[in-house]
């Protein structure tokens, strides 16, 4: 969602000198000035007379009734207490994690048991789990907020229309803080397990090339797995930043791209499913990694159904003409889709078949074992 366009008042140095004489009757009887225009460019053009053959002037830095434009600064200021809450969470799931693999409880200790007998050892992975965990989780809350920005709101939402796109925003840039975190920590382990043999600096080109590069990591499921995730850090960081530039690309472009956030989702959630040893075997873990997605599922369809804007919602096709025929039978095959994914996850959820293992899988090697 935009902020409203911003007007600006007509500007009086600009308009034309009067020549010296006696004064004369007014053409037209006073009353209000007529408001400035907004244009694409995001500069505005004055009422008539308002500036030399109506050339548009810059628009100032300010919202409707003076309030300070939305950028990219102002929101990593309002975003440090989300930010703090989520550190919080991190830390808490840091905790349960330890805990967990110390006590062989999480499956993680099943795949790589040399980290359950010295898991002081293997701090570093742990806390990049944590972060991994606490970015899925504000990535939900993103998906869910802007779903409910762009579809029906709940009627007893505490929230305003201004505090929720506010808020979305600010999870958005936590969310990639969170990722960004994830993938550093996750090769900053493989910097400290590394051949005491390799110098420093091969250890590190090494660790950024199976974190940061795709196909880079060759053992296990990362094999899979990590590219998947690596595919999430790269869209999430221009996708969740092209707003703070819509002026520039054009406010429809940005919103046909900003559609495509869900797609930084679904992969975060596959490569969570993939890779993430403490949810690889059936059990309440993984199960409610699954019963989270039917929230978004369901507020997906309804923001398909009842779209905020009246140009997203699907006419009759009686009412649509034949050349947009085509459009529309795309448009509601997507609506079936989704309605379709959501039956599958209620499916999901009551057969309890998840895809979740019973026994290891045939190859458990690790990069992180280098014993």
């Amino acid at each position: 969602m935009q902020p409203p366009p911003e007007r600006t008042a007509p500007d009086a140095e600009n308009a034309p000198a009067t020549p010296p004489g006696p004064p004369r009757a007014p053409d037209r009887a006073p009353g209000p000035e007529p408001a400035a225009v907004s244009t694409p460019e995001g500069t505005t053009e004055g009422p008539p007379g308002g500036a030399p053959g109506g050339t548009p002037v810059p628009a100032p830095r300010t919202g409707p009734a003076g309030t300070p434009r939305v950028t990219l600064r102002s929101d990593l200021r309002d975003s440090w207490f989300d930010g703090l809450v989520a550190l919080v969470i991190t830390a808490a799931l840091f905790a349960l994690i330890w805990a967990r693999i110390k006590s062989r409880a999480s499956s993680t200790a099943t795949v790589m048991p040399f980290m359950a007998d010295d898991p002081g050892g293997y701090w570093l992975y742990f806390l990049s789990q944590a972060f991994g965990w606490s970015a899925l989780l504000w990535a939900w809350i993103t998906v869910v907020l802007g779903l409910l920005l762009s579809g029906p709101r709940p009627s007893w939402l505490p929230l305003t229309g201004p505090r929720l796109e506010r808020l979305h925003r600010t999870t958005s840039l936590n969310t990639i803080a969170l990722i960004a975190a994830h993938a550093l920590l996750f090769a900053a382990e493989l910097i400290r397990h590394s051949d005491e043999s390799d110098a420093w600096y091969a250890a590190a080109w090494t660790a950024f090339v199976e974190s940061f590069v795709p196909g880079g990591y060759t053992s296990g499921t990362g094999r899979i797995a990590i590219p998947v995730g690596q595919a999430a850090l790269y869209l999430a960081i221009p996708l969740g930043l092209l707003f703070y530039v819509r002026h520039r690309i054009g406010p429809k472009t940005w919103r046909v791209l900003h559609r495509f956030v869900i797609v930084v989702y679904v992969l975060s959630v596959w490569h969570t499913l993939l890779y993430g040893t403490n949810v690889w075997y059936d059990g309440w873990f993984r199960t409610s990694v699954w019963l989270l997605q039917l929230p978004i599922a369901a507020l997906f369809l309804a923001r398909l159904l009842s779209p905020a804007r009246r140009s997203e919602r699907l006419p009759a096709l009686s009412a649509t003409p034949g050349g947009a025929r085509p459009l529309w039978t795309a448009r509601a095959a997507g609506r079936i889709t989704v309605a379709a994914v959501l039956a599958v996850l209620v499916a999901v959820l009551v057969s309890g078949r998840d895809g979740g293992r019973d026994q290891p899988p045939a190859d458990t090697s690790s990069t992180h074992n280098h014993d």
